[in-house]
């Protein structure tokens, strides 16, 4: 249940973002329809309604903007944290054992 949930509120912030189901759900990967389900899904497990749509836009509601302010930096927060753990992934860290011979040691390793 927590999954379908981030993965709907994720869904949401980019909807509200975007202020456009078309643009959000080329953004998530998903077909328009998938997405709007998902937000009417979330709407009805929160009871309450997040997204104002109209033929042309979508806006958040008075409920939405609430729950955009507590979300955002929270999500901002868990992008940083997966890109400083990419960081580090990227970058060589630790010890480097080398089993050499003493003449390859002297010749080799040792100037440098």
């Amino acid at each position: 249940m927590l999954k379908e949930n981030v993965n709907d509120l994720l869904s949401f912030m980019v909807v509200a973002r975007e202020r456009s189901f078309t643009r959000a759900a080329a953004q998530l990967g998903v077909s328009q329809s998938a997405l709007s389900h998902a937000m009417r899904h979330l709407e009805t497990r929160l009871d309450v309604r997040l997204l104002t749509r109209t033929t042309r836009s979508v806006v958040p509601t008075e409920a939405g903007e609430r729950l955009i302010q507590r979300l955002g930096p929270h999500l901002e927060e868990i992008e940083q944290a997966l890109a400083a753990l990419r960081d580090t992934r990227e970058r060589p860290a630790g010890n480097l054992r080398i089993t050499a011979g003493e003449h390859a040691a002297s010749a080799v390793l040792w100037p440098a």
